[in-house]
């Protein structure tokens, strides 16, 4: 069997740096074997005329993957936060191994099947398979076939990616207001349909399942659904993988000749300045989207937030709240444990156990005496997460070449075949760099969280962009960049309910969903002063990704320390702004520095701590990290909105807005030929871009009655300036 890899990508062919847990009767146990999992896709295929599923009644298609098959695993009954995993039992059955001998070799009486298999969060896996084999397909359902596994499940893709998407049987429903209950539950009845839950955080909305178990038919249902009088809308419950797209990274950018070495006094010692600091850090200059003067010193162009003139007019952010919804949020790392928001004991329907944060992730029931919800009040790592990640993370450092090469046979065959004229020795290490990358990625939440609002704890500590702004951590991205609309609908939903002030959405690449965009607007509408941010997305497309495509939202793309637009940043059609995103396939410096996670003592268990920084890390346990997406523009430019609204906190969405777009400029900006050129014939011709979802992505030159600029089409209305921002809002009334 090849390595199993829990925390790469390893079918999506780009390199990357929850369901409902019910146990009531209605929730579907019905388990499909493989065989029967593929004559049944396959026809169901064949007998309709598309695979497809319904936003805003335009149909999206699909396709159907028969080189992946998904599963849901039992609930480990041990809790999350410890015992042997289902899927760490589904990883031993693959490899050939007894429970708790995974670590260990296959036997000779079960050898370990050719295929490998990554979690997606802590209810799902996919197996990938190398291809349709009628012997291997038997012997994987002979393994398949047992208690922790509850059922397979078809996973589809979109037209234009091989991205993974599993459909479960879970369909979100949504009723139009003031339907009685009686009502809802006979419509369910009359269409065959079993209710899971209320959706938390939002009004007339319900998580159901079909009798007939899973399978495409899911989909058909719900397109039935959204004709049904007194339905408003019915959408597939996705569980999507977005961890390849709110990083970007390519093979083709890999500096494989040796691994990364960073020294964090080598990088201070070439940088300009007088160490007169506005936040006593030694790790100050190295914050160029604060103050690129460093680095660029003070007769080149600023091509920074001048964040630091900001601060000079009296706002650091204080009195704001910011929800990041996101990954793992490690808020007790030292930088951000001053930053976090505290749930107060008088906050209204107040969940169980409930301090700092949700996490919407996790499918566990945590209840009280008297109150039984959906997730789990800490947001950070987990035990079992830390032991699904650990081994890979630590073969990095402790393998051979040879060793890497062989356990990790399926990257490095991508990586030959993209790069065929290096040496095993950078195959290895561009390997070693992957797997550190991802597991590094799994922690984008607490990066995005320390881009807001990091404080320094020590005097080598990371700054953010509002440092006395208060964070609110908000999970819901399980391993492997694993997410559902439902944890993204209940988790908009609860950050308005706490009354948090912005909203920062660190994702992009999401299948358009109504529900997502209906809650959307209703949090909006509700909440006249709420703001939220988005990143514009990592793909290079004409026109910003979904959710930050939703009117309301502000789009933000990203721009490096040279003032142009960076090689994965999103543009044209509505884009607002655009702040530092970063570009480290130069200089790892040339990134966004920003607070890490993998220096939880659980991953360094039994090995030798590394002496020198490594893959995105500047330090040595990667406490530390540079790195670079829209993902990190958008959190930048939420800190902003904070400033601006401890500076004034009367203004309200509009006015913020407002204030961000007409400060904003396209000094120190500058676009490449390549892009000139592509604006003209945009500007003429209007190719827009072709894509499944290409409602959402209209040209952002043609479909103008006038052309906008060029500045515009590929910076919106310009870079973010914190100072004028913040001096407009003390005159705005």
């Amino acid at each position: 069997m090849r390595k199993i890899v829990p925390s790469l990508l390893v079918s999506g062919l780009v390199l990357g740096t929850a369901a409902m847990v019910s146990t009531a009767p209605n929730h579907s146990t019905h388990q499909w074997s493989l065989s029967e999992a593929l004559t049944t896709q396959i026809a169901q295929a064949q007998t309709s005329d598309e695979i497809y599923y319904t936003f805003y009644g335009q149909r999206i298609p699909l396709n159907l993957r028969q080189d992946q098959i998904a599963v849901l695993l039992s609930p480990q009954t041990t809790g999350l936060r410890s015992g042997v995993s289902p899927y760490q039992q589904l990883e031993a059955a693959l490899m050939g191994q007894p429970i708790g001998g995974i670590r260990g070799g296959e036997t000779e009486e079960t050898p370990a099947l050719d295929v490998t298999v990554r979690p997606l969060g802590s209810r799902y896996a996919v197996i990938q398979l190398p291809g349709i084999d009628a012997d291997l397909t038997a012997a994987v359902q002979a393994r398949l076939q047992e208690p922790y596994i509850e059922a397979t499940l078809p996973v589809l893709s979109r037209t234009d990616s091989d991205d993974t998407i599993v459909l479960p049987n879970q369909i979100i429903v949504s009723f139009e207001p003031d339907t009685p209950q009686s009502q809802v539950q006979l419509t369910l009845n009359r269409y065959g349909l079993e209710l899971i839950r209320p959706i938390q955080f939002s009004q007339n909305r319900y998580l159901v399942s079909t009798r007939n178990g899973p399978g495409l038919q899911v989909l058909n249902a719900a397109n039935q659904l959204n004709g049904v009088a007194g339905i408003q809308s019915a959408t597939p419950n996705f569980v999507q993988t977005l961890s390849h797209r709110t990083v970007p990274y390519n093979v083709d950018r890999i500096n494989a000749t040796t691994p990364h070495n960073n020294s964090i006094d080598d990088w201070l010692g070439q940088l300009s300045g007088d160490g007169d600091w506005p936040i006593e850090t030694d790790l100050f200059p190295l914050h160029w989207h604060l103050d690129s003067s460093g680095f660029r010193g003070t007769r080149q162009a600023r091509t920074d937030l001048r964040v630091a003139e900001a601060w000079e007019q009296g706002s650091q952010g204080e009195g704001v709240v910011v929800a990041v919804i996101d990954s793992l949020i490690q808020w007790d790392h030292p930088d951000l444990a001053h930053s976090l928001y505290t749930v107060p004991d008088t906050q209204p329907n107040r969940l169980p156990g409930e301090v700092h944060g949700w996490d919407f992730s996790n499918p566990e029931v945590t209840c009280t005496d008297d109150l039984c919800v959906m997730g789990d009040p800490d947001t950070r790592i987990s035990e079992v997460e830390i032991d699904l990640l650990r081994e890979d993370l630590q073969n990095t450092f402790t393998l051979s070449d040879a060793e890497i090469l062989e356990i990790y046979e399926d990257i490095a065959w991508f990586i030959e075949f993209e790069q065929p004229e290096w040496s095993e020795r950078e195959i290895a290490n561009a390997i070693r760099d992957w797997v550190q990358g991802n597991i590094m990625a799994e922690f984008h939440g607490t990066w995005a969280s320390g881009v807001v609002a990091a404080n320094p704890a020590s005097d080598r500590g990371a700054v953010g962009v509002a440092p006395a702004t208060e964070i609110l951590p908000v999970r819901v991205f399980g391993l492997n960049g694993e997410i559902t609309v439902v944890a993204l609908v209940e988790a908009i939903g609860y950050a308005a309910d706490r009354g948090a002030d912005v909203i920062n959405l660190s994702l992009g690449g999401l299948l358009p969903d109504r529900e997502l965009t209906d809650q959307v607007m209703a949090v909006l509408e509700a909440n006249p002063d709420l703001v939220i941010v988005a990143s514009a997305g990592n793909e290079n497309l004409d026109g910003v990704g979904f959710p930050a495509a939703i009117p309301g939202v502000i789009s933000v793309g990203a721009t490096t320390l040279d003032g142009t637009r960076t090689f994965y940043s999103s543009y044209g059609g509505g884009l607002d702004v655009v702040a530092p995103g970063g570009d480290t396939t130069e200089l790892s410096a040339f990134g966004i520095l920003t607070t890490g996670g993998t220096w939880v003592p659980g991953f360094w268990e039994g090995m030798d701590q590394p002496t020198t920084g490594w893959g995105m890390g500047l330090d040595p346990l990667g406490s530390y990290v540079q790195v670079q997406g829209t993902s990190f523009s958008a959190p930048a430019t939420s800190g902003v909105a904070a400033l601006v609204l401890a500076t004034n906190p009367a203004l309200d969405r509009a006015q913020v807005t407002e204030i961000l777009q007409s400060t904003a400029s396209y000094e120190g900006l500058s676009l490449k030929q390549a892009e000139t050129n592509q604006y003209r014939l945009q500007a003429e011709v209007g190719l827009g871009t072709a894509m499944f979802n290409q409602i959402l992505r209209p040209t952002g030159v043609f479909s103008f009655p006038d052309p906008v600029s060029a500045e515009q089409y590929y910076f919106g209305q310009g870079l973010v300036n914190a100072a004028a921002a913040v001096e407009h809002a003390r005159t705005t009334q």
